[in-house]
C-alpha cells in the first residue's frame, strides 16, 4: 500500500524566514494592533486587486457580513447563494435577517451561471453572491447582464486572490464589492483575515468605520498621538472585525512572494494531471484548473463514483489512511440541518456532492507529494473498483 511517511494537509501556508522577521519588526514597534502596517498593506492590497480601495477586517466572512449591511440587505430582502460553498456564505445573509435562495451551479465550472442566478430570481431579490469557487474566475460580467441593475453582486473571493478574469483583470477590479480571506490555507495567507475590495471611496470609509465600532475611520490615531485629545463621535451602531498589524506585516511578505506561490500551485496542478491522465480512470476536472487566471486554491476533481463499490467518503478515509490530506468541499449548504427547510431543485449541485474530491495543493507541496497523492488515488480506486467486482461475483 503506498503510504506517505508524514500526513500531507490539503492546504498549508508557506512561512519563512522573511514572515518571521516582519512579525519581530512589528512587535519591536510595541504596536500590534490596527494601524500603519494595516493601511501599508490595504494600499499594497488595492494595487494587486486592481481596486481603488481595500478594507481589511478579521474575516472574509465579516467582509461578507459588512458587504450586506452596506448594500442595506435585511429583514424581508432574499439573497441568491450557490449551494456548493463554504456554510459562512449562506450565514451571513440569515445574520442580516434576509432569507437565503439556493441556486445551482454550471457542471463545469462548479460555480453559478447566468442560467442558474436566473432562475431564482423573484420580486424580494436584494441582492446575488457569486462565488469563485476553487480560485476560478466566475464571469461576472455575464451574471451583471442577467441580473437587474438594482440587484447588487457581492463576490465572494475567499479562494479567489491571484486569480483573473477571462479579460486579463484581476478578481478584485470588477467593482463589486468583493471579499478576500488570508484564513491559514489560503494563497496568501496571514492566518485569519479578510478585506473587502470595491471601487467607492465613500463605502469604503463607511465599512472602515463599521469594522471598529462606528467609530471614525483614523479613531486608532488617538492612541499613538497624544496631542488627539478628541472625543470620537459615533454616529453608526459598528462591529468589532478590525485587522492588526501583526497579520498586516506577514500578508505585505506574503504578497511579495505570489509570483512564486503561483507557480508552485501550477506545478503541482499539472504533476495531478500528468499523473492521473496515465491511469485507466476517467477523471473530470474543473474547467481551467491549468489555465494562466485561475488561482488553484482548490485542486477539485470528480470521482467517477458510479464504477466502484465505495462512496467518496470511504474514497476519502482510505487516502487519509495513506496520509494523503485529501477533503471535501463541499457538502451542499441546503442539506445541513440549519437550512433544513429549504428544499430547492439543485441537480447539478445534489449530483456533485456524491462525487467531488479535493487533492491536497498549496505552495509548500512539491510536485513528489502530487504524483504520490495521485498514484494513491489511484491505488483506492482500484481496491473500490475490485470490491465492486467481489460484490457482483458473491451476489
Amino acid at each position: 500500500m503506498l503510504r506517505r511517511d508524514t500526513y500531507l494537509p490539503f492546504g498549508r501556508p508557506d512561512f519563512g524566514d522573511e514572515e518571521m522577521s516582519a512579525v519581530t519588526r512589528i512587535m519591536r514597534t510595541g504596536w500590534v494592533g490596527m494601524g500603519s502596517e494595516t493601511l501599508a498593506f490595504e494600499r499594497e492590497l488595492a494595487e494587486a486587486c486592481g481596486a481603488p480601495a481595500v478594507v481589511t477586517v478579521n474575516s472574509c466572512t465579516s467582509a461578507l457580513f459588512l458587504s450586506l449591511v452596506a448594500h442595506g440587505i435585511g429583514p424581508g430582502d432574499e439573497v441568491v447563494v450557490p449551494s456548493l460553498t463554504w456554510i459562512s456564505t449562506a450565514n451571513v445573509v440569515r445574520q442580516v435577517g434576509a432569507t437565503v435562495v439556493f441556486c445551482d451551479v454550471d457542471p463545469g465550472t462548479l460555480s453559478v451561471s447566468p442560467a442558474t442566478v436566473r432562475a431564482v430570481l423573484g420580486p424580494r431579490t436584494r441582492a446575488v453572491i457569486v462565488v469563485h469557487l476553487g480560485g476560478l474566475a466566475v464571469d461576472v460580467a455575464a451574471i451583471r447582464r442577467a441580473v437587474p441593475a438594482h440587484i447588487p453582486i457581492v463576490e465572494d473571493a475567499a479562494h479567489a486572490f491571484g486569480a483573473r478574469f477571462a479579460d486579463g483583470r484581476p478578481v478584485g477590479a470588477s467593482g463589486n464589492l468583493t471579499c478576500f480571506s488570508f484564513y491559514a490555507n489560503k494563497n496568501l495567507s496571514t492566518g485569519e483575515g479578510g478585506a473587502v475590495a470595491l471601487a467607492d471611496e465613500a463605502v469604503a470609509d463607511r465599512l472602515r468605520s463599521l469594522r471598529q465600532h462606528g467609530l471614525p475611520q483614523d479613531a486608532w490615531k488617538r492612541f499613538v498621538d497624544p496631542r488627539r485629545l478628541e472625543t470620537p463621535r459615533v454616529r453608526e451602531l459598528g462591529f468589532k472585525m478590525n485587522y492588526t498589524d501583526l497579520q498586516a506585516a506577514i500578508g505585505r511578505v506574503q504578497l511579495r512572494r505570489q509570483p512564486v506561490f503561483a507557480r508552485r500551485r501550477l506545478d503541482v496542478a499539472r504533476a495531478y494531471r500528468e499523473t492521473l491522465a496515465q491511469s485507466p480512470w476517467p477523471f473530470v476536472w474543473q474547467d481551467g484548473l491549468l489555465d494562466e487566471g485561475h488561482a488553484r486554491h482548490l485542486c477539485l476533481v470528480q470521482l467517477p463514483i458510479e464504477r466502484l463499490a465505495w462512496t467518496r467518503h470511504e474514497v476519502l478515509a482510505a487516502l487519509r489512511e495513506r496520509n494523503i490530506g485529501a477533503s471535501l468541499h463541499y457538502q451542499p449548504v441546503h442539506t445541513m440541518p440549519l437550512y433544513a427547510g429549504a428544499t430547492p431543485f439543485l441537480p447539478v449541485t445534489d449530483r456533485l456532492s456524491a462525487r467531488i474530491l479535493t487533492l491536497p495543493i498549496s505552495a509548500s507541496m512539491t510536485t513528489d507529494d502530487a504524483r504520490l497523492a495521485a498514484s494513491a488515488l489511484v491505488e483506492v480506486l482500484d481496491e473500490a473498483r475490485e470490491s465492486r467486482v467481489s460484490l457482483g461475483a458473491a451476489g
